[in-house]
């Protein structure tokens, strides 16, 4: 267990942010590492909720796990309608949208140039 002050490593933040946001049933988990297209973060998370509860649930699930764990966001902003969440933690910054909104800003091809992570092996596999 990590107690406060002591920090994260990234990777171990990014595993967590992963697996919680796939707990949580978000769909189209991606994640992208930017750290040579940009000095806003080094990896961008972005993920999906199925209607505005389902994606404020997401954001607020993962804001819950990582402050467990001694990490605070150093921002939150979400639209008054919760179709778009940004969680802040300076190296990883977590988008999280309602689908429509998502298909709307197409944040994916913005930053194309980026290293696309797998990240299959942090996703529980589900029978379909």
């Amino acid at each position: 267990m990590n107690l406060k002050g002591e920090n994260m490593t990234q990777q171990e933040k990014l595993e967590l942010i992963i697996k919680t946001l796939d707990s949580k049933r978000g769909e189209d988990i991606q994640a992208i590492k930017v750290t040579d297209l940009t000095i806003l973060a080094d990896y961008f998370v972005i993920v999906n909720g199925t209607s505005n509860t389902h994606t404020r649930t997401l954001a607020d699930e993962v804001e819950f796990q990582l402050t467990q764990k001694g990490e605070e966001p150093l921002r939150r902003e979400a639209d008054t309608g919760n179709t778009w969440i940004v969680l802040d933690y300076g190296d990883i910054i977590i988008h999280v949208f309602y689908k429509e909104a998502r298909n709307f800003y197409k944040l994916e091809s913005l930053w194309a140039d980026g290293e696309q992570l797998d990240i299959s092996g942090l996703l529980v596999k589900e029978n379909e």
